[in-house]
């Protein structure tokens, strides 16, 4: 088999949002999806990958993840890595449907037959912006709710009923994140007792609804510095967070290190991170209690399976993460049944309930908190042929001359 055209999509709905397509002389497809940097990244997948990539067996997928990694930009979490990603992804697919098998059974088999997920409280447009995170990128609605899971406006001003309904799905988990307009009016730099004690107040109307029954994890995005951080963590410990996300930047693990001793909770930490080295130094720095790992940008489901290993091998567990496209999401619920040391994966329900669906022929299915990959070969879902012929959808191709 051998690759015979490499394609982009790209929608303008949903400008960060790239997929690619490797296109084979047997029929095969393979599909991946990376976000953030949706220009450099097809500019690159164009220009460098696609070049490398025609006229080669895309079962080689070893060699070809040393060789998109490539010199330039190989150890950081760019354009060049994230394009590196969304081909590997695409590449496991191609060859999980020429086994006609599923993702997780040519990784090695499923380590259990589904896994827990939590509900990152997002609502319909999160994500939907060409910006990187901010709370200009929030997407709340401005006239009215587009569907019954408006979670983000939810967690902000009625966050104890939240709860409350996902508990009424089975979902016993929840990611919120109220400090971080604070963090962009300081600068991260210093958050005031009275702003500590309003972003303080999801927990307690959570905890007030339904006592310890659904677990809340508090992502803070990277952006305050150490001692703004460690009060933060500290303040939350009466609360009992599951977890504490990317408090500070992850280019530190010193840094993250000094926040862990202030909390009796764990830290979660690494979703930007790309490459092998970069989480060695993050979990022998004692910097992550739980190493989070995003397949769309780490380098694929082949650098992700390293991460996991090395993680497994200091005893911590991984978390996959999600709050990007249909795509990855699938990839990362395929390595989370296969990971024995996974333990819950990211879902966004606005988006697997809606958009998701939109895009893709197959999602994973959630049923009482749980979540299963879906049962097709390779990653058992491909894009909708009516994707291709939307207004605003724009297809490029690089195929052999």
């Amino acid at each position: 088999m051998r690759i015979t055209r490499v394609d982009t999509l790209r929608l303008d709905e949903f400008p960060s949002l790239v997929f690619v397509l490797l296109h084979t002389d047997e029929g095969f497809v393979g599909l991946g999806e990376t976000f953030f940097f949706a220009d450099a990244v097809e500019a690159h997948v164009h220009d460098v990958a696609a070049g490398y990539l025609l006229d080669r067996d895309p079962g080689q997928i070893e060699r070809h993840a040393r060789a998109l990694r490539g010199y330039v930009g190989s150890a950081g979490s760019g354009a060049e890595m994230r394009a590196a990603s969304a081909l590997d992804i695409a590449l496991w697919d191609l060859c999980g449907q020429a086994a006609g098998l599923p993702l997780h059974s040519i990784l090695g088999g499923a380590s259990r037959p589904s896994i827990r997920t939590y509900n990152t409280c997002a609502g319909y447009r999160y994500v939907r912006e060409k910006r990187g995170q901010a709370v200009l990128n929030w997407g709340l609605p401005e006239n009215g709710a587009e569907g019954p899971y408006e979670d983000l406006e939810a967690f902000l001003h009625r966050p104890g009923e939240l709860a409350r309904d996902l508990l009424a799905q089975g979902i016993t988990g929840m990611k919120i994140w109220p400090f971080d307009p604070y963090a962009e009016a300081s600068l991260g730099h210093d958050i005031s007792t009275r702003d500590l004690d309003r972003a303080l107040e999801p927990f307690r109307q959570i905890r007030g609804e339904v006592g310890s029954d659904i677990d809340v994890m508090l992502e803070l995005h990277g952006l305050w510095d150490v001692p703004a951080a460690r009060r933060i963590v500290a303040a939350l410990d009466e609360f009992s967070p599951f977890w504490i996300e990317d408090p500070v930047r992850v280019s530190s693990p010193a840094a993250l290190a000094e926040v862990q001793r202030a909390t009796k909770a764990p830290l979660a930490v690494g979703e930007t991170l790309a490459g092998l080295a970069a989480y060695r130094d993050l979990i022998t720095g004692g910097g992550a209690q739980i190493v989070v790992v995003d397949v769309g940008w780490v380098g694929g489901v082949t650098e992700a399976r390293k991460v996991a290993a090395v993680a497994e091998a200091f005893e911590l567990p991984v978390a996959p993460h999600d709050c990007t496209g249909p795509v990855v999401y699938t990839a990362a619920t395929h390595l989370a049944l296969h990971l024995p040391n996974a333990i819950v994966q990211e879902s966004v329900r606005a988006f697997w309930s809606g958009w998701y669906a939109e895009l893709v022929t197959a999602l994973p299915r959630i049923e009482e908190g749980m979540i299963f990959a879906p049962a097709g070969p390779g990653l058992g879902t491909a894009l909708r042929p009516e994707v291709f012929e939307r207004a605003d959808a724009r297809l490029r191709t690089t195929g052999l001359r």
